[in-house]
């Protein structure tokens, strides 16, 4: 399981009036972690009935690479110090895909 992939869902909802000022950070936040070597896709969604919902669907090579994405510069100082202090609920998944 150590190097198998690793699948993330990620449901934010952001705090009333804050959606702006994420919406500004997270294009960086994408950026750079789709630039990571382990990361193998980034996506970011806007739920349609609630657009303050934001969905991420994010995946990496393995466990090492999703260590290396957590501790990286860009998701320290913009997701943990800039946008998670905006959101009033925060929800994350870890997931392994079936092979079906």
């Amino acid at each position: 399981m150590k190097d198998q992939s690793i699948h993330v869902f990620a449901k934010w909802q952001v705090a009333e009036g804050k959606l702006a000022t994420v919406l500004e950070l997270l294009p960086q936040v994408a950026v750079k972690s789709s630039d990571e070597q382990g990361n193998l896709y980034y996506n970011v969604f806007q739920d349609r009935a609630t657009p303050d919902t934001i969905i991420l669907s994010e995946a990496y090579r393995n466990e090492a690479a999703l260590t290396e994405h957590r501790n990286s510069e860009h998701y320290t100082n913009i997701v943990i110090g800039k946008i998670i202090p905006l959101l009033a609920n925060r929800e994350v998944v870890l997931t392994n895909k079936l092979a079906l």
